[in-house]
């Protein structure tokens, strides 16, 4: 393998880490964004009370 090859070789794996490195940050960020958008909205429960309990007749 001639050092061109290897050259570019190595180029474009530090290019797919890049991208992969890249798309994970989105996917966490949008992962952290859901969650706080889950917490905010069961905050704003009209009936926070309801479920908090369970009724069992055996």
């Amino acid at each position: 393998m001639d050092v061109a090859m290897l050259s570019m070789s190595l180029s474009q794996m530090k290019l797919g880490q890049a991208v992969s490195v890249s798309v994970m940050k989105m996917a966490k960020e949008t992962a952290i964004q859901n969650s706080q958008d889950m917490l905010r909205t069961m905050q704003q429960s009209v009936q926070p009370h309801l479920g908090q309990s369970l009724d069992l007749k055996a």
